[in-house]
Order: structure tokens, then C-alpha cells, then sequence
């Protein structure tokens, strides 16, 4: 029987298993695919190829290809590639992130560099994005090789921007803002291009899929700052407050820097870094200003643009779902408490 499409309505109210349940034949499909390929790297990385699959998140941007090309069928076998192929950058993405974050817990689990060493670890990333390129190049036409290249190399050239602006107090939204779109929005850009594109070929529905990928990229980014900056790491599931520590200003952190001379910032970044003061010590600071309502402000605005994107698209089954995993991450902001 296929899938039925949610409600919009209720689905910013349902917890993260209830939402995905749709997608729980796409995901079986997905996993199987992944444990596929485990085969094609040499014997002595498949361990460390299993270990990353099997530790694995709420397959976010695999749905997003999903729901994308959502037609009340089960998904075709180019659908699961392209979902494959996202969720192989994704995981790649971590393994880097955790390495520069000298992160130790990733989905309540040794990150890949914590349990196998960081010189593993930097090479598995880099064959995880490789194969991703190898199962790109398996379409008719070179489109998803194409977008799947581009975004993987503003991914990482978002990475390097935001290593490069460590420390930087200065840093404008402007910046900040470029910065997520690269690292985070670009992925769930393609996610929704790729879907689109592959389950129905039309042009205009594929470029607003995309930007609705792009704008709740940027939103869903906004939630991870927050969340960093004032989640429960056994809720959340990984390392929190790296961003932090390692001089990487978020959302939160910037609009406060914003209130303070050029050397009261430098010390509240050295204090940081340091660890002298906590995000938890830091964030109740912020909780007496307008900072918090004002990081609510930016979010529910990319939302919006995400929702506005796909209203002239109205009536087909995966409109109703991506606008439905809109108000899912609504959903996911509103269980942390800033």
C-alpha cells in the first residue's frame, strides 16, 4: 500500500517518529541501497563505512529528496540513488565537522574520529564524498553530477569561511548568513532540486522546491546555532557548545556582540574560548535582552519564504509534505527553551 501524505496542519504538532512514519518504506529502501555500497571500498574501510551509516540521524535531507518527488508510490530506484547520494555528503560533512570540532559524540555515539583516529577519519570523509560523485555520474545526463559537485564544494567552501572567521568579532550577518547557506542551506537545496527534478521533470516546480530548500536550510541552521548554544547534549544526541568554544559566532552570540564596544567583544570571545564563561552562562545573560525574540524573528522569516516558495504549487501531495516539514522544524525550535 502506498504511503499517505500528513496533514500540514498537524504535523508541526507530531514528534519526529509520527512525522517520519510515512517514509518508513522510503528509508528501509534507502538503508538497504546504502548497505550496498558498503561493498564497493576496500575491505579495510568497510567497518568504518558501516560504523558511519549505522550511526545515523533523522535522515532529514534524505527526505527531502523524498518528499520532493512525493507521488504517493513507492520511490523509484534513481529517487533512492539521489537520496543515497545526499545522505553520503551529509555524512561525509560530519565526519570533517566532528574532526574540526574535535567533537567526541555524534547521535549519542563515538564520532568517527573519536573511535578510529583523525587521520582515518579525514579520508573516510573524503571517500564518502567520492562515492557519492560515483553513483552521481550513473544518471543519463550529467544534471546531478553537476549539482551534486556544486554543492559539495560550497559546502566545504563554507566550512573554510567559517574557519577562516573564527575569533571574529566583527563578523556581520551578512557574512554569517552567506556562511549558512553554503554549509547547510546548499544541501537542503539540492535535496529538493534532486527529488523534483527526478520524480517529475518540471522546471518551474523543480526551482521552487529548491528554494523552499534553501530557505528552511537556513532556518534549520538558526535551530542548530540555538541549540548548540543552549540544548541538552543527551537530548540532542552530540558534542554541544563546540561552536563556541572553538570561536565559531552564531547567531545568538553575534546579534549580542553587536551590543558590546570592539573591547568588550574581544574579551567575551577570549572568555569563550577559554571556557570561562558557558553557553549556559552566556545564554542566561542573553534570556534579560531581546536577543532571543529577535533569533525567533530571523527563523520564522526563513520559514516563511521556505512556505511562500511552494504556494503557487499548491494541491500536489509533496507541496502539502515539505510544507508539513516546515512546521516539523517549527516543532524542533520550540522544544528548546531560549
Amino acid at each position: 500500500m502506498p504511503a499517505q501524505a500528513p496533514s500540514p496542519k498537524s504535523a508541526s504538532v507530531r514528534s519526529s517518529e509520527a512525522f517520519f512514519a510515512p517514509l518508513k518504506e522510503h528509508i528501509a529502501i534507502l538503508d538497504q541501497f546504502l548497505a550496498e555500497q558498503i561493498d564497493a571500498f576496500e575491505p579495510a574501510v568497510r567497518e568504518l563505512v558501516r560504523y558511519t551509516f549505522t550511526h545515523r540521524g533523522k535522515r532529514l535531507r534524505p527526505g527531502l529528496v523524498f518528499y520532493a518527488g512525493w507521488n504517493n508510490q513507492l520511490p523509484s530506484r534513481d529517487l533512492v540513488r539521489a537520496a543515497a547520494i545526499v545522505e553520503l555528503v551529509h555524512l561525509a560533512t560530519l565526519v570533517h565537522d566532528d574532526i574540526l570540532d574535535e567533537a567526541s559524540l555524534r547521535h549519542n555515539s563515538q564520532t568517527v574520529a573519536a573511535r578510529y583516529g583523525q587521520h582515518p577519519a579525514v579520508l573516510l570523509g573524503d571517500a564518502l564524498f567520492a562515492h557519492a560523485l560515483i553513483l552521481s555520474a550513473e544518471y543519463p545526463t550529467t544534471h546531478v553530477c553537476r549539482w551534486i559537485a556544486r554543492a559539495t564544494r560550497e559546502v566545504c567552501s563554507g566550512e573554510i569561511c567559517q574557519t577562516f572567521d573564527r575569533g571574529n568579532t566583527a563578523l556581520s550577518l551578512e557574512q554569517y548568513f552567506r556562511i549558512i547557506q553554503l554549509k547547510t542551506a546548499e544541501l537542503f537545496e539540492v535535496s529538493c532540486r534532486l527529488g523534483a527534478h527526478i520524480a517529475f521533470g518540471d522546471e518551474k516546480y523543480t526551482e521552487a522546491c529548491a528554494l523552499f530548500g534553501r530557505h528552511l536550510g537556513i532556518a534549520y541552521q538558526i535551530f542548530d546555532d540555538i541549540a548548540d548554544f543552549i540544548g541538552d547534549e543527551a537530548g540532542i544526541g552530540k558534542t554541544l557548545g563546540t561552536d563556541l568554544a572553538s570561536g565559531k559566532f552564531t547567531l545568538p552570540t553575534l546579534l549580542h556582540l553587536r551590543t558590546l564596544d570592539d573591547a568588550a567583544a574581544r574579551q567575551l570571545a577570549l572568555d569563550l574560548e577559554q571556557r570561562k564563561i558557558s553557553p549556559e552562562e552566556l545564554a542566561a545573560r542573553l534570556r534579560a535582552t531581546a536577543i532571543p525574540a529577535r533569533c525567533l524573528e530571523i527563523f520564522q522569516g526563513e520559514i516563511a519564504k521556505a512556505e511562500a516558495a511552494l504556494a503557487p504549487h499548491e494541491g500536489k501531495p509533496s507541496v502539502a509534505l515539505l510544507q508539513a516539514l516546515s512546521g516539523y522544524v517549527r516543532e524542533q525550535l520550540a522544544t528548546l527553551s531560549f
